[in-house]
């Protein structure tokens, strides 16, 4: 039975403006047990930022993250699926674009969902060890 995107997706996914300080993005990422915030402007996806994103691109480059903005810190070169779209697309763009999470928006445009890698091995490899550390509780 074919799959589609909105199946595995989280739904409803943390958005924040760009102008939303590092520290704040942060938190709310510490708060939701979340990798990534995906970033909107006037409800259209701008960027995605993941905890990584925050450490290599602005607390590594000495700035200070109450006054840098997560803007300064995501990514804007997006790829994204739709959430109609068939689960076998999402792992070829993961693969393709070496991406871990993917934005899905739907035809307007307007952000919908993310699918990250550790939702489809939830789904089709449940027994591996992604499949299992994507399922556990969160380590807080």
């Amino acid at each position: 039975m074919t799959q589609h995107v909105r199946d595995v997706m989280t739904a409803d996914p943390v958005t924040v403006e760009p102008q939303t300080s590092v520290t704040a993005v942060a938190r709310i990422m510490r708060d939701e047990n979340i990798g990534a915030d995906l970033v909107t402007e006037g409800g259209q996806l701008r960027g995605l930022v993941s905890d990584r994103d925050l450490v290599v691109r602005a607390v590594a480059e000495g700035g200070d993250p109450g006054q840098t903005t997560v803007a300064n810190a995501c990514s804007e070169d997006l790829v994204t699926v739709g959430p109609d779209d068939d689960l076998t697309l999402a792992v070829h763009v993961m693969r393709e674009h070496s991406v871990r999470r993917v934005p899905v928006v739907d035809e307007g445009h307007h952000t919908v969902g993310i699918v990250a890698i550790g939702d489809l091995a939830i789904e089709h490899d449940p027994d591996s060890a992604l499949g299992d550390i994507s399922a556990a509780e969160p380590n807080r």
